[in-house]
């Protein structure tokens, strides 16, 4: 038998597990660990087990009129190139 086994010379060497480098996730955490989804709460639990919602948290999405836009909501994955008399004035 080596020495160095004999003497617990090999327990500083020792490497870390790997499956403790894994993502963490609620499954490998203690009971009652709750990661979420990377969300804002929007109101808070009670005593009783309910859930009040508060208006101050909700997002307020502010929408501008587009009712004389010229521009279409769609973008082509494969747009054709437009040549513009911008654009051969500026090669030149």
């Amino acid at each position: 038998m080596p020495l160095g086994l004999i003497l617990g010379i090999g327990r500083m060497y020792r490497r870390k597990r790997t499956s403790s480098l894994d993502i963490l996730s609620s499954k490998r955490a203690p009971r009652g660990y709750y990661k979420g989804k990377n969300c804002k709460p929007t109101g808070f639990h009670t005593r009783k087990g309910g859930y009040v919602v508060m208006q101050e948290k909700l997002p307020n999405y502010v929408v501008p009129d587009l009712t004389d836009f010229k521009l279409k909501p769609y973008v082509s994955q494969c747009p054709s190139e437009v040549k513009t008399s911008e654009a051969s004035e500026a090669n030149k």
